[in-house]
């Protein structure tokens, strides 16, 4: 195989049939087009949040990607197919865009979100880094950093770290 045929870029053109799993991928865009668009933002948005944390110490286990989805299933109240795709295209703009996007989508999540929901988002954050079962100084600095950005309050923020002492690597004995 050349590398043109690899990148799709050679000149032969392929009738290909959709396969069935091209299909499934476009009825999961489908049924994220159908979703409200204030849901869909505070979804990706949320999703977003998740994986900046994960990748803050550039590398995002399998654990943390598990924790991910469990929690964008559970909190977004998406079916499990939908929950991973959207855990996935998170992850890959977290990777790829992460340093422009970041506080951007913080400022759109904070414009989305509640307090409670603001509050709820960093207890999700705390229980993705500690999935692996450390929260590194790295991740810990990350989500101090969203709070900030989201203007929780310093005791809150505290109160809810504090729910996830036992896992915080800097508390951790060598």
């Amino acid at each position: 195989m050349s590398i043109l045929d690899f990148l799709g870029l050679s000149k032969k053109k392929k009738e290909e049939e959709p396969s069935a799993d091209t299909e499934s991928v476009r009825q999961i865009v489908q049924k994220l087009d159908r979703m409200e668009p204030e849901r869909a933002k505070y979804i990706a948005s949320f999703a977003y949040l998740l994986s900046r944390v994960a990748h803050a110490d550039l590398n995002i286990s399998e654990e943390e990607t598990r924790a991910m989805e469990r929690i964008v299933l559970e909190q977004g109240g998406l079916d499990a197919e939908l929950a991973i795709l959207v855990v996935q295209m998170a992850k890959t703009h977290a990777k790829l865009f992460g340093g422009t996007e970041n506080f951007l989508v913080t400022r759109e999540f904070g414009q989305l979100a509640t307090r409670e929901q603001k509050l709820g988002l960093l207890r999700c954050l705390f229980a993705v880094s500690a999935a692996d079962l450390s929260i590194s100084s790295v991740e810990d600095n990350e989500i101090r950093q969203i709070a900030s950005e989201l203007q929780v309050d310093h005791r809150e923020y505290t109160a809810l770290k504090a729910e996830f002492r036992n896992y915080l690597a800097v508390l951790k004995k060598p």
